[in-house]
């Protein structure tokens, strides 16, 4: 049995996912801004939002603005984005939002950015967003951001005739998180342009493998090794009400992955804090060096402090 005591692993940071999806948007901006006061109290280093805008009917918050709350009333925690869907949005309106929240938030900004999961759905269609050759939309966008959000006199070369636009002032360009799975495709797209690779849903073996090769395609462009910030689901303690809350977590990412109940086991963390750290630890050994949970229990306060004393556990 793992015992509460503090594993020697090197440094993990801990991020927490802001409530955006499913019923968490019902409370609204406190919600969102009072998660963000209490990460950043508790010590975590970084809160996320995700951007999964479907337009079905799926309660959804627009993460631009998730992070613009949460800047509003934080100092010290980084704004992540875990992940925007880049084929969304024009890459120069795209730049302007992530300029100004550089400025609005004193530079906290870490840019995460993905080929989207919801090419077809209602939400695409209405903003024009091509189902099609997300990858090259991605790429393309990474090629001009860096000069967009410095201010500097960009062409964007997927616009036919388009002009060259200077967005001001300048903000520094944030580290930059490529989203995306462990396949070959991604994991070269990190290595050519990311910080940091962040997938989500994997073991921590499978999180060691990745990573040896990533390390590989960053030597080849001669570019340094991206870090590892893992997405992980949690459902953290062991009362009756956290085990109704884990089972239908198990069933959402078991639908979603594809996975057997004892595959999302492996990849996802669950019971007591010990429990939880014991597991954090693992990928910590396994070379990932942040960890973003997205907490799916029905107390969202209560699973924030669980994690806090999960994460004292490891420094």
């Amino acid at each position: 049995m793992f015992e509460k005591t503090k594993p020697q692993v090197t440094p993990l940071k801990l991020g927490i996912g802001l409530p955006t999806l499913g019923g968490a948007p019902a409370a609204g901006l406190g919600g969102v801004t009072d998660v963000a006061r209490r990460a950043e109290a508790a010590g975590f280093d970084s809160v996320g939002a995700a951007d999964v805008l479907i337009g079905n009917g799926t309660p959804a918050l627009e993460s631009v603005a998730v992070l613009a709350a949460a800047a509003a009333v934080t100092e010290r925690v980084t704004l992540d984005f875990g992940v925007l869907s880049v084929p969304t949005r024009p890459v120069a309106m795209l730049a302007a939002q992530v300029q100004t929240l550089q400025h609005l938030s004193g530079g906290r900004v870490r840019l995460g950015v993905g080929i989207g999961g919801f090419p077809g759905s209602p939400f695409w269609q209405a903003v024009g967003a091509p189902a099609r050759g997300r990858g090259h939309v991605l790429d393309a966008a990474l090629e001009v951001l860096p000069g967009l959000i410095a201010g500097e006199p960009t062409a964007l070369p997927d616009v036919p005739g388009g002009p060259v636009v200077t967005l001001a002032p300048g903000a520094p360009m944030p580290p930059v998180l490529i989203g995306g799975s462990a396949a070959e495709p991604a994991l070269r797209r990190t290595a050519q342009y990311g910080d940091l690779w962040l997938p989500s849903a994997l073991t921590p073996a499978e999180v060691a493998k990745a990573a040896a090769r990533l390390r590989e395609l960053a030597a080849e462009r001669g570019r340094p090794v991206p870090r590892v910030y893992l997405g992980v689901h949690a459902v953290l303690g062991d009362g009756a009400a956290d085990e109704t809350a884990r089972g239908a977590m198990v069933a959402q990412l078991g639908a979603a992955f594809q996975m057997a109940p004892e595959q999302v086991a492996e990849i996802s963390l669950s019971g007591a804090p010990a429990r939880a750290a014991e597991r954090l630890a693992a990928y910590a050994e396994a070379g990932v060096d942040e960890i973003g949970l997205a907490l799916d229990g029905d107390d969202f306060a209560r699973q924030l402090d669980l994690a806090a004393e999960a994460r004292s556990l490891l420094t």
